[in-house]
């Protein structure tokens, strides 16, 4: 088996990432639809460099997870949360969808809502934030579903294409989430 079912969803379910999945994730790193949202577009990224970076995803203390649609036990994208903070009680949230049939389809936003749930639940976090391109309106919208709200906006502090862009980061505690997920 190559994934194995950590946290069960309705339509997908995450799974601890898989270092032979380098390949792939190599491609959705070096497709400009992906990698300009996450940061990634000025990046060349490598197979073996992705297999490194998966080894230590998956032998280090973070919490990174393989998206994988259950028709068919599918990759389809990674979810993370990242700089825990124990003392403060606090996390980043990474995430994307690689596979194109599958983004603008709910899967990113039933994907977040598991990791949210875990975060909250099991780790025992209060706050979850995220930071995202002013302009990525198909994610904003997704995470505003999630309950995330807008904290803070940085001016022109992302550059793509020959232009400054605006970032946002973006937060929800455990209150708010748990009150719309008991």
């Amino acid at each position: 088996m190559r994934y194995f079912e950590k946290i069960p969803g309705e339509r997908l379910y995450l799974s601890p990432m898989n270092v032979d999945d380098a390949e792939i994730y190599t491609k959705w790193l070096n497709d400009r639809e992906v990698s300009i949202w996450i940061g990634q577009h000025s990046n060349v990224v490598s197979i073996p460099a992705e297999r490194k970076w998966l080894e230590n995803a998956t032998t280090g203390d973070g919490h990174n997870f393989a998206i994988v649609a259950r028709d068919g036990d599918q990759l389809i994208g990674s979810i993370s949360l990242m700089g825990i903070r124990p003392v403060h009680r606090n996390a980043e949230l990474g995430i994307f969808i690689g596979e194109a049939a599958f983004r603008s389809k709910g899967y990113g936003a039933e994907a977040i809502k598991l990791l949210l749930e875990y975060g909250f639940k099991t780790l025992g976090l209060h706050s979850i934030q995220l930071h995202v391109n002013a302009e990525n309106t198909r994610a904003i919208a997704c995470y505003k579903k999630c309950g995330f709200k807008e904290c803070a906006r940085r001016r022109e502090s992302i550059f793509i294409d020959g232009r400054f862009m605006d970032s946002l980061s973006m937060d929800i505690l455990d209150r708010e989430f748990l009150e719309g997920n008991p």
